[in-house]
């Protein structure tokens, strides 16, 4: 008998595409935007489109043109952009939106130290937009382009009589961006984060003005969430802007930016000014601290301007130049700062500087060495207890039995970036770490997980109740220290191992507990974690209602349930060999199981999950795959983290009790009158 040939895949020219720019963008919009989203986290999609637009006009800012910025977003779904600069080219309107590659700040002829370098940006708003308009207005002339999906469909030209600047409007596409919407405290906050950065510009937000008087100052101020334990020392220099302080709270905390871009990850600069501001700390005591103690409690922000800078990726969350300045510009000559090093800029400003201000300011020098002098007692006092913890940490990370780990991690090298791409999407940011309550919810994550991106640790029973204690007992508590080890931020967040922490407990009281207790962890040790958007809680559906109908030969096709209309998280069909089929329903709140049984009955089945375990792998795998549901947990200055924290997780039993007993409200079920 002979083997039967598998027919071969015929590879000719045939086979060979080439993809417009729009139609690339549309197939690959994880290269431009990183990940697509639907606005409930602060790293989706939607905000970097908002982001790329209005980084074009803060570069005119930047250059001396236009002081003011409108933005309005209309029904969380639309986005206008006005600004009054320059305005773009009128002739070139049309290929600076939607043709890659084409910009004015190849450069710096006209933009000297611009955000917006590979002609990018616009163009992947204009693809990933339902509609885009682009309206530039010169000198009484106005050229106005109108595009669907990348498609120009209108454009016109004209005179008007408005002032010169550049109009925007776009409306994400929803078959990329699924159920999107634009949360204001995102917004909000990125644009919040421009005014520091750019002290006299003026953004308008839906008509309500946001400014800073005092750059990062304000900054600072606004997002202490623990009293500064001496006034904010805020420096500024040619290029380069710094301010910090130091609190009670433990870790560090950092604010960094290049040219006006939230580098959330940090890079060269943020390593820069850690490794300075200690050393320069260091010498002017004359003492030999250990850098952890000098930095331990400091909260600082720097901003640094860098000629034709270097990120890591299209979404600039990271900077990777080592230079200021390349060698030359355009014409040939050199830069003022070309060839200098980021290390060398910054560290020499912070060293003539901050050493210069302590000289003169003795009595926040004296607040300051008070403060070093006691985190050097406190990790003194538990020196042993670490180095056990540690060495303990480092054997149970061979095999972590709390710890299923996944395969791509945050701090793992970025991945190479191919020949003739502009841009590469990044895996890492997908990292999860899941923290479940014991074996049985573990279980059911870890069979169904995506073995490359999430990770599963699980807890014992309920974790130590810290609020109050001293970081010592990280270092007693096993679980707290395995947890601490597979984070990796012993040391601070540079070497987190997971973008997302995710706390995944029941949906009972003890859960809740737990889920409590997990949170106070991180605000009392970590607060940078929470602050910097990693803590998750995980949602998942409270209730599952479902059906079995039988199909006749010739009954009408029986009435399907939407997860739109049901608010499911996920609809699923299970057709059994007796031609009888399930209709399910997972609900998430009290009105989605109402809506349900309506919609599924008569008689419909109903289940109230009590914990995690109790849900199959079968059906998990829907909860924490594409369309997982995350509440974000927040941190803000207005939270009175210290007052909630002494109340709810403090020694104040009876006081918890006796509130308890004041406001219990106890609901009961009337039976329906028959009468009626």
């Amino acid at each position: 008998m002979e083997t039967p040939i598998t027919p071969t895949v015929n590879y000719d020219e045939s086979k060979i595409r080439h993809l417009e720019d729009t139609d690339h963008i549309r197939m690959r919009p994880g290269m431009y935007i990183g990940r697509l989203g639907d606005g409930s986290h602060a790293e989706d999609g939607i905000y970097v489109l908002l982001k790329e637009t209005i980084d074009n006009s803060i570069d005119e800012f930047n250059e001396g043109f236009g002081k003011r910025i409108e933005v309005d977003i209309t029904d969380d779904t639309t986005c206008a952009i006005r600004d009054y600069g320059r305005g773009i080219p009128l002739g070139s309107l049309v290929p600076a939106v939607s043709q890659l590659n084409t910009g004015g700040k190849y450069d710096t002829s006209v933009f000297t130290a611009s955000v917006g370098l590979n002609g990018v940006g616009l163009k992947a708003v204009n693809a990933l937009s339902e509609r885009f308009v682009a309206r530039s207005v010169r000198d009484g002339k106005m050229h106005e382009a109108t595009f669907e999906r990348g498609v120009l469909v209108n454009d016109i030209y004209g005179d008007s009589e408005e002032e010169n600047g550049t109009y925007i409007f776009f409306a994400p596409d929803p078959t990329l961006f699924k159920h999107f919407r634009f949360h204001s405290e995102f917004v909000e906050f990125m644009l919040r984060n421009y005014t520091y950065l750019n002290t006299g510009l003026a953004i308008f937000y839906n008509g309500r003005r946001i400014v800073s008087r005092n750059g990062l100052e304000d900054l600072l101020t606004d997002n202490l969430t623990a009293p500064a334990l001496y006034p904010i020392i805020h420096i500024k220099g040619e290029g380069i802007d710094i301010a910090f302080t130091h609190t009670a709270q433990y870790g560090e905390e950092y604010y960094s930016y290049v040219n006006g871009q939230h580098t959330t990850q940090g890079g060269t600069h943020q390593s820069a000014f850690k490794e300075h501001i200690a050393r320069t700390i260091k010498e002017y005591y004359g003492k030999n601290y250990d850098v952890q103690d000098v930095r331990n409690g400091l909260v600082a922000a720097i901003a640094v301007r860098v000629i034709e800078p270097l990120f890591e990726s299209q979404t600039k969350i990271k900077l990777g130049s080592l230079v200021m300045a390349p060698d030359k510009d355009s014409k040939g000559n050199p830069f003022p700062l070309s060839g200098v090093s980021v290390n060398k800029f910054v560290g020499d400003f912070i060293k003539a500087n901050v050493d210069n201000y302590l000289h003169k300011n003795l009595d926040v020098a004296e607040v300051l060495q008070q403060k070093i002098v006691e985190s050097e007692k406190e990790r003194k006092a538990i020196a042993g207890v670490t180095k056990l913890a540690r060495e303990r940490a480092k054997k149970a990370n061979l095999h972590n039995r709390k710890l299923r780990d996944c395969r791509i991690h945050l701090n793992d090298v970025p991945p190479k970036q191919k020949k003739g791409e502009e841009d590469v999407n990044d895996p890492r940011l997908d990292s999860a770490l899941f923290i479940t309550e014991g074996n049985s919810a573990s279980g059911s994550i870890t069979k169904c997980r995506d073995v490359n991106l999430q990770a599963v640790f699980s807890l014992r029973g309920k974790p130590l109740n810290c609020f109050g204690l001293t970081k010592k007992v990280v270092y007693e508590n096993e679980e707290f220290n395995l947890l601490q080890a597979a984070l990796n931020i012993e040391d601070g967040l540079d070497g987190l191992r997971y973008n997302k922490v995710i706390i995944a407990t029941d949906a009972d009281v003890d859960g809740m507990h737990i889920r409590l207790l997990m949170m106070t962890f991180f605000l009392q040790f970590f607060p940078d974690l929470i602050k910097k958007g990693h803590v998750y809680i995980l949602q998942t559906p409270l209730f599952r209602v479902r059906n079995k109908k039988r199909k006749e030969k010739k009954a009408e096709q029986t009435k399907s349930v939407n997860d739109k209309s049901a608010g499911a998280a996920v609809l699923k069909k299970a057709k059994s060999s007796d031609r009888a089929e399930y209709e399910t329903v997972y609900c998430y709140t009290e009105e989605e199981r109402l809506e349900a049984i309506e919609r599924l009955s008569p008689n419909p089945e109903i289940t109230r999950f009590k914990g995690l375990g109790e849900i199959s792998p079968d059906e998990f795998v829907h909860f924490i795959g594409p369309e997982m549901r995350l509440e974000p947990v927040t941190l803000h200055k207005s939270d009175q983290v210290k007052e909630l924290l002494e109340y709810y997780m403090g020694k104040n039993t009876m006081e918890r009790q006796n509130f308890i007993i004041d406001n219990l409200v106890v609901e009961e079920d009337l039976a329906e009158d028959d009468s009626e």
